[in-house]
Parts: structure tokens; sequence; C-alpha cells
């Protein structure tokens, strides 16, 4: 790396404007965490959030929860 080159935005949590089917960053990182469970989710995987509440979340599961839905029998 020289000294012109970005450093990585290594363990740092990202900050998302989260839209419908899309998000854009405001601030870079690696991570967000999820609203329900607090767990880091890395950018990469990021598949779920609610566009009204500005929240990720790590799962199907959580974001079920986040709504009040109970998942499972």
């Amino acid at each position: 790396m020289n000294r012109y080159e970005r450093r990585p935005a290594a363990a740092t949590e990202a900050e998302l404007d989260y839209g419908d089917g899309e998000f854009r960053v405001i601030r870079p990182g690696a991570f967000v965490r999820c609203g329900v469970t607090g767990v880091p989710i890395p950018l990469d995987d990021l598949r779920y959030w609610n566009v009204a509440l500005q929240e990720a979340y790590a799962s199907p599961e959580a974001k079920m929860a986040r709504l009040g839905i109970k998942v499972g029998g």
C-alpha cells in the first residue's frame, strides 16, 4: 500500500440509508448491526431491512420478530 491508496474500512460499522430494494452507503464500513439482535452483519450478507424504521436484520426471523409476527408452531 502506498500513501495514495485508500485504507480499507476494516472493522468499522457502516452507516446506510435503506431504500426499497437497495441501500446507499453514507459512512463506509465493513458491517451494520441487526436492529433486533445487535449482531454484526457484513455488508455482503445484508439481505433484510426496514425502510420505515431504517434498520437492518440478520435474518428473516429477526425481521418478523420486529414486526411482532411469530415464526413457527
